[in-house]
């Protein structure tokens, strides 16, 4: 396709000249003509930098225009230019220079004042044109002050302009010579001057190809649209109701449900931008290109929809049809499971050629015992630049690590049950067959962006930008620019999502990331907190997409400082404590024992151990320190950190899709027929002594959202037969465990009777919760986020998250607040309305569960919740709340226990029985 090559510099226009002659309103034409020609336009200036500075060094504000011009200038300046290196300034602009080129067609710097403010860009790109602006009146009306000022006057003797523009005129007048101006810029030829390796890249690449992180993810979602799928919003990073997780780990994590068949979606198309963390490879971040804890999963998803011909054909469409993202296709190497002959069939079929197709033995995705199955990658070839050894196709065939070949996609084709003992080979095909992709989104926005790694993009980069303007250190890829970058982007979103600081599990993770930002940090100079200021700027980069950081700004930058001043003085006393054992040794070693208790006790870094000991001349017993560690983490191991617990899928519950309906809010007791019976995983027709049977109706409640599931009999055959447990099937009916004597048959009747009793306590239990939940938001904070629950018939235990201190007082009145309200006699409302309506009249949703179309709104007193479960009529059948315990379970995460009604008596009872004894 021959297209027109945009240089790899673009337009720099340097407008200079004294105050009030017209600068910034020249820079505004000029972005109105680029708007008007299809053109990117930004404008920088000098002072956005230089004002950061004078806040700090002065106590002007930044803000007071009624100050005398003179003083802003001076402070603007003269007295920054004092303390800094003159050049800092210059230097950061030309970085941003360099950055913008790539997503702008042109750039305006209107206040160049002092001479290198313009040679220095000049002589550093090609295309830099310096304007003087002239406005003769304005001249004149100065003041001697402000002419002697040397910002004013240094550019007196410039005699290197390329341009003049005089505004002498009305505001017309001049837009008439800055559109004349133009109009011969914008005509000129375009010499292409780029280097061979730059162009080599962007061959095939269109402009409007070089996609910001925003335009990427809007992009991705309208192809998916296009072929019908549903955009499932990202899940927060938290997993909810899965032990199996620290964190949300890949785009299919919050999707685990549909794929082991335990729910089935409304559409079984979707695509998705997970947001995700990962820290198995956290030594390596900010020394590969490509490693991250925070990062971005572009995906797509079939759940027994379409396979393996529309997933390939859908990935080679996306990336190289010229209304998506137009890659050059001879860049695209793809490679296979070595015996998937379809895959390869497929592949050939949408035109890639044999020689660029690999085949792997290692291509099988497999996590222990359930779905599994071979999957296909695309690699995008950077070029020799990247290729030192010039091996060629040689790194992808041994799977060799490399720069050169860029894995951006993977196609996993779920087709098997995985099970324990039997051979690869001899593998089941399941009777629903997935598609689970991955796309990194920072990876492919390297190549759309056109830089080395994906801490240049645009995603992470103004981070970085942001990090040499505090730290006064110029970037130039060094490893703590990059750490500290990346770690503060999953310390905003991890916090914001709900997680907190702490000493176990996941709250150790971001204790860990945010100890080694700061420890990153003192190598570029900085002794005193600085990583919460980085939060503003993370949530100015991801506005568009994740609008909801900004309500949790504040929050999280609170909660980093404060546990950024913890380590600090962890460190001090660290430090004190490392150097009492060197000044004891005798041999100039620190023992791995010393090592670790600095670690576990002291919550010293043992890296920074490391690097004090061979400052100081001494050795460390890593290895000692090493089983001290690994003894540690296996009495702490709260969870493993892989999608590994997807569920065997069972063919015969999958295909049972005969309707089963809930009546259990409007009665205990239904007469129903059997419409399904199951021994174990297989389906039957006749069942002996024990198994599930699925009614065609049902009152019991099956186990959700917290409440437990109902007990009951159900009368099959003149005989009671005890309901031991309950659960949801794959396609939304309640399946009944039961044990019996003798058989029972499909198309028997059967009189299903729940428990009344066991029910209402529930009920109350459940209604409680509700009441109880509202008056923490009310006493506490609205900030109050419900973390989990368990309802039954004896207790209510309720988990919450809160960023402060409860005290005895607090409970006191949030006890009293539930006993007012049940004293309301308020009658429970139930409605059914769209989730939209439901939020609006101000219902809480956990933002993890999965909604339909129709939601269940529930009006308790003044709660509104969004609820599934069973509840009182009237708020007086709660008769009595109590709150038996408070504990912590983690940092800012609480457990309530409390008792109703009955309930109440039987506790205080059970307490002191041993007394009347």
């Amino acid at each position: 396709m021959d297209i027109e090559i945009r240089k790899e510099q673009a337009k720099v226009y340097i407008l200079s000249g004294k105050a009030r002659v017209g600068k910034d309103t020249i820079a505004n034409m000029i972005k109105k003509i680029c708007e008007e020609n299809n053109l990117k336009h930004i404008n920088l200036q000098y002072s956005s930098y230089l004002k950061e500075y004078a806040k700090k060094i002065s106590d002007w504000d930044g803000r007071d225009e009624t100050k005398p011009r003179a003083l802003l200038q001076y402070l603007g300046t003269e007295l920054i230019r004092q303390q800094i290196d003159e050049l800092f300034f210059i230097k950061r602009i030309c970085a941003d220079i360099e950055v913008y080129s790539k997503f702008f067609d042109v750039i305006t710097i209107s206040d160049a004042r002092y001479k290198l403010e313009i040679d220095v860009p000049k002589e550093k790109f090609e295309n830099v044109i310096s304007i003087s602006v002239i406005r003769p009146n304005m001249e004149s009306a100065l003041s001697s002050k402000e002419q002697q000022h040397l910002s004013e006057i240094d550019l007196d003797d410039y005699d290197k302009y390329d341009y003049k523009i005089i505004n002498d005129g009305t505001l017309e007048d001049l837009e008439k010579k800055v559109r004349e101006f133009m109009k011969k810029e914008l005509g000129k030829e375009k010499e292409m001057k780029m280097n061979e390796e730059f162009a080599s890249e962007i061959t095939n690449m269109e402009i409007k190809k070089r996609l910001s992180h925003d335009e990427m993810r809007n992009m991705w979602f309208d192809f998916w649209k296009s072929k019908d799928h549903d955009i499932i919003p990202s899940a927060p990073l938290v997993p909810i109701n899965d032990p199996t997780l620290l964190w949300i780990n890949a785009g299919v994590a919050p999707l685990k449900k549909y794929f082991d068949g335990s729910e089935v979606p409304k559409n079984r198309r979707m695509a998705s931008c997970q947001k995700c963390i990962r820290t198995n490879d956290i030594e390596n971040v900010g020394k590969t290109a490509r490693h991250a804890t925070f990062f971005e999963m572009l995906g797509n998803f079939s759940i027994g929809d379409y396979f393996k011909k529309e997933a390939i054909k859908w990935s080679w469409e996306f990336l190289t049809d010229e209304k998506w993202l137009n890659f050059d296709k001879e860049r695209l190497y793809v490679t296979i499971y070595q015996d998937d002959e379809e895959a390869y069939n497929i592949w050939r079929e949408v035109g890639v050629p044999e020689e660029r197709i690999i085949r792997l033995k290692d291509n099988f995705w497999e996590i222990g015992p359930g779905p599994c199955g071979p999957c296909s990658e695309i690699f995008y070839d950077r070029g020799e630049k990247y290729d030192p050894d010039n091996l060629g196709i040689k790194l992808l065939q041994d799977d060799i690590e490399n720069d050169r070949f860029i894995e951006i996609w993977n196609n996993v084709f779920s087709m098997y049950n995985a099970c324990e003992g039997v051979k690869r080979e001899d593998y089941k095909e399941l009777p629903s067959k997935n598609i689970d992709t991955g796309m990194g989104l920072e990876r492919i926005l390297t190549i759309l962006q056109g830089v080395d790694t994906i801490y240049d993009t645009d995603a992470v980069l103004p981070i970085i930008n942001r990090v040499s303007e505090i730290t006064g250190h110029e970037y130039n890829g060094e490893m703590p620019f990059k750490v500290i970058a990346d770690h503060i982007r999953a310390l905003t979103f991890a916090l914001a999502d709900g997680a907190s600081f702490g000493n176990h599990g996941r709250d150790y993770v971001l204790r860990r990331l945010l100890r080694r930002a700061v420890r990153y940090g003192k190598k570029l100079g900085v002794e005193e907190p600085f990583i919460y200021k980085l939060v503003p700027t993370v949530v100015d980069v991801m506005k568009v997409s994740y609008p909801y950081l900004k309500d949790h700004e504040k929050k999280v930058m609170d909660k980093i400082k404060k546990e950024e001043e913890l380590f600090h003085k962890t460190l001090l006393d660290g430090e004190k404590k490392l150097n009492e054992i060197m000044e004891a040794s005798t041999n100039k070693t620190i023992s791995g024992a010393d090592a670790f208790k600095l670690y576990d006790t002291y919550g010293f870094p043992f890296e920074l151990t490391l690097e004090i000991a061979e400052e100081r001349g001494f050795s460390v017993s890593k290895e000692e320190f090493d089983e001290y560690m690994k003894h540690q983490q296996e009495q702490a191991r709260l969870a493993r950190e892989e999608v590994s617990s997807m569920n065997l899928q069972n063919e015969d519950l999958i295909n049972f899709k005969e309707p089963s309906t809930f009546v259990g809010y409007d009665t205990l007791e239904v007469k129903t027929k059997i419409i399904g019976l199951f021994d174990g995983d297989k389906m039957v027709n006749t069942l002996t002594n024990k198994g599930y049977v699925v009614l065609e109706k049902t009152p019991f409640y099956a186990e959700a959202g917290g409440q437990v599931s109902d007990k009951g009999v159900l009368i099959i055959n003149n005989e009671k037969i005890k309901v031991i447990d309950m659960f949801k099937g794959t396609n939304g009916q309640h399946f009944h465990h039961i044990e019996f004597e003798g058989n029972i048959n499909v198309g028997d009747e059967v009189i299903a009777i729940v428990d009344e009793k066991i029910r209402n306590k529930i009920k109350k239990n459940h209604s409680a919760t509700h009441l109880l939940q509202k008056a923490l938001r009310q006493v506490l904070s609205e900030e109050v986020m419900q973390a989990g629950s368990r309802v039954d018939d004896k207790n209510l235990r309720f988990d919450f998250t809160y960023d402060g201190k409860i005290s005895d007082e607090d409970l006191i009145e949030v006890e009293r607040l539930v006993n007012e309200k049940i004293k309301t006699n308020a009658d429970v409302i139930t409605e059914i309305m769209s989730l939209d309506e439901a939020i609006k009249k101000g219902a809480i949703a956990l933002f993890e569960e999965k909604y339909g179309d129709k939601v269940r709104v529930l009006t308790i007193a003044d709660s509104i919740e969004l609820c599934g479960g069973t509840h009182v009529s009237n708020v007086s059948e709660i008769e009595r709340f109590a709150i038996k315990n408070i504990e912590t379970k983690g940092n800012n995460l609480y457990r309530i226990e409390a008792a109703t009604a009955d309930n109440i008596e039987a506790e205080l009872f059970e307490a002191i029985k041993p007394y009347n004894d």
